[in-house]
């Protein structure tokens, strides 16, 4: 019954997610005071599907069936990653899927430059599961938010273009969400770092344990 209070984030505002973005739940209002203090705090929203949960069963990751999430990014937020790109300040993610509502829609087209949506780029790669067109869920100008729906699979290999840093749990095996990590922070690093958590019994997934992870551009 605890869950209907402790599986929500200091964020929660809006429903229509099916799971908590759980990388959230480590952050209390005093944490977030203290950071605000030192860096400057925005939303994302993120409405996080029963996908998220899906194993990976295809022998090739690229075969796998990659579920679509829901993401609004306000304008008062593309504005401050404008101006963090702009002055070399790093972009820090708390939790995957902020990282794939963001890579998401600069895939689909969305210019931090500008804060505005541009030209869509190729979706040929391996890496991009594509966006919709806006007839279609795809991304769309609400106002000045950039709103849209994202499929992209993030695996190693994939070139970050907007999260410096990141901040997740320990995700389980055999899912996509290791994938990005890896994908983030390098495959060596991230497998150090899960047989340090398995050695020293960490806990896994919803109500797991931390990392920050700075991205790895080799």
């Amino acid at each position: 019954p605890s869950d209907a209070v402790r599986y929500q984030t200091v964020f929660a505002r809006e429903e229509g997610a099916v799971a908590a973005p759980t990388a959230g739940l480590h952050l209390t209002e005093e944490i977030l005071k203290q950071i605000r203090e030192k860096a400057t705090v925005v939303p994302v929203t993120l409405h996080v599907g029963l996908g998220t949960f899906a194993p990976v069963t295809a022998e090739d990751l690229d075969d796998h069936a990659m579920h679509e999430e829901r993401f609004r990014i306000p304008a008062a937020t593309l504005t401050a990653l404008a101006a963090a790109k702009r002055e070399g300040r790093p972009i820090v993610a708390i939790g995957t899927t902020v990282v794939r509502a963001l890579e998401g829609a600069t895939a689909a087209g969305l210019d931090l430059a500008s804060g505005t949506p541009g030209a869509r780029p190729s979706a040929s790669t391996h890496h991009f599961a594509g966006s919709g067109d806006a007839g279609d869920g795809g991304p769309t100008s609400t106002g000045a938010d950039f709103e849209g729906r994202t499929r992209i699979l993030i695996q190693p290999g994939y070139r970050f273009q907007v999260v410096d840093r990141l901040l997740t749990n320990f995700h389980l095996p055999k899912s996509t969400l290791l994938a990005l990590v890896a994908a983030f922070a390098g495959r060596d690093r991230i497998l150090a770092a899960y047989a340090h958590a398995v050695a020293h019994r960490y806990r896994f997934f919803s109500y797991g344990d931390a990392m920050l992870l700075d991205r790895s551009d080799a």
